[in-house]
């Protein structure tokens, strides 16, 4: 059976995973601030919505450069799994 909606090539896996994973991040992160700094309010939601574009544009990027260089880094002190 075919799935409904055409996956996407394999080839874009190393753009979206920073952009998606710093996208859920920073949504979850930005409206718990806010939810504490100014409590359950309509004003929240405006606030929150304003806060995270500011984070996730900031985010996002920032992920493109640093985790080619945590690879790095955790390949000298991580096993491999063949090993």
């Amino acid at each position: 059976m075919r799935p409904a909606v055409k996956k996407i090539p394999f080839r874009y896996y190393r753009f979206l995973l920073p952009l998606l994973t710093t996208f859920v991040m920073t949504f979850i992160v930005t409206g718990v601030a806010t939810w504490r700094v100014l409590g359950w309010d309509l004003r929240m939601f405006e606030m929150w919505f304003s806060s995270w574009m500011i984070a996730w544009t900031i985010a996002a990027p920032t992920m493109f450069f640093v985790m080619p260089m945590v690879r790095r880094a955790l390949a000298r002190v991580v096993e491999d799994a063949l090993e």
